[in-house]
């Protein structure tokens, strides 16, 4: 019996000792991989339509932030998740920076150059085939102050000649000491993935923020009122664009007559003027429906489920001067 229990105090002695080599080894592995990863902030900045919010959705492989051919598209910071098996970059998409006019173009260009001080990194945008000097100078000035690594991206690089590049990059280089200056096109990720390598080697080691799958940490129905505004952007011409804001103030599960689940969205687009309310609305409702034909599909893609849209158009005057309506429609809640 003596020889039976000191077989089994052999035997638990030895598990113990595997075990525990296991989890040390386990253990070890992990810590070495924490080490090893790397995360951080990365700003977007730029004067207007120079293709920041093309660049973020093409890194993220999805469209995040709404993208149209006019200026000033961008109002808010728009955060966007990239993570890999080495690092997890939180991407801050900024407002195009310009001289304001009034006081949302005001707060646009505070946020976009609040997204400067917690930055690990800076990603100064410039259209290689239409520039703006006195913007970019502007710009310039501000980055020497905050001291920032900041990278060039020279974007839209495939309209112009070849041989014009040079000579961009040695101006610039000229006018700051950039860690890199990197031609790209946004739009078809030519030079993408070697902009990202030189970002992450420049982040530093640090956990995963968010989980892995997400790709921003902004709320679904602020995607979804972006959504709406997107279209009438597209769709409307002049000060509307400019003069149009949307907040939903519905979002909720409901069941159809044939007990499907589908979303209910019920968001409000205000205007400033009752002449750009009714342009909005179209002769007899006709833009007003054509504005939520085009969204819906967006916004189910992007919930990826079936979306009941139900728009509504009212006035706020002068709402993009008015710092109180600004928090409200505006999402600026940090004034």
């Amino acid at each position: 019996m003596r020889f039976r229990w000191l077989e089994l105090e052999i035997l638990y002695y030895a598990a113990f000792s595997t075990l525990k080599g296991i989890t040390t080894l386990l253990s070890s592995r992990i810590m070495n991989e924490i080490q090893n990863f790397k995360s951080g902030y990365v700003s977007i900045i730029g004067a207007p339509n120079v293709g920041k919010s093309t660049l973020l959705n093409t890194i993220l492989g999805q469209k995040l932030a709404i993208v149209t051919p006019k200026p000033q598209t961008t109002r808010n910071q728009i955060r966007g998740i990239h993570t890999n098996d080495t690092c997890q970059i939180i991407f801050v998409d900024t407002p195009g920076l310009m001289n304001p006019k009034y006081r949302l173009q005001s707060e646009m260009v505070r946020t976009a150059y609040g997204a400067l001080g917690d930055a690990d990194l800076v990603l100064f945008v410039i259209d290689a085939a239409h520039r703006d000097p006195d913007i970019e100078d502007t710009i310039l000035k501000r980055l020497k102050r905050t001291k920032q690594t900041t990278i060039l991206v020279l974007n839209k690089v495939d309209l112009v000649d070849k041989p014009t590049l040079l000579p961009l990059f040695e101006d610039y280089s000229q006018k700051f000491e950039f860690a890199h200056i990197i031609p790209i096109s946004a739009r078809n990720a030519d030079g993408v993935p070697v902009l990202l390598e030189q970002i992450e080697g420049y982040l530093p080691p640090g956990p995963l923020y968010f989980p892995a799958d997400q790709l921003s940490d902004l709320p679904e129905r602020f995607f979804i009122a972006e959504t709406v505004r997107e279209k009438i952007m597209l769709l409307t011409k002049r000060e509307i664009p400019y003069a149009s804001a949307v907040v939903v103030e519905e979002f909720e599960k409901r069941q159809t007559n044939k007990s499907e689940e589908i979303i209910y969205i019920r968001a409000i687009i205000y205007a400033e003027r009752q002449t750009q309310k009714q342009i909005i609305i179209g002769k007899s409702g006709k833009l007003i429906k054509r504005i939520g034909q085009l969204a819906r599909p967006d916004i189910e893609k992007f919930l990826d489920t079936r979306v009941f849209l139900e728009l509504y158009v009212t006035v706020k005057a002068d709402w993009r001067r008015d710092a109180r309506q600004l928090k409200e429609l505006g999402g600026f809640v940090d004034m």
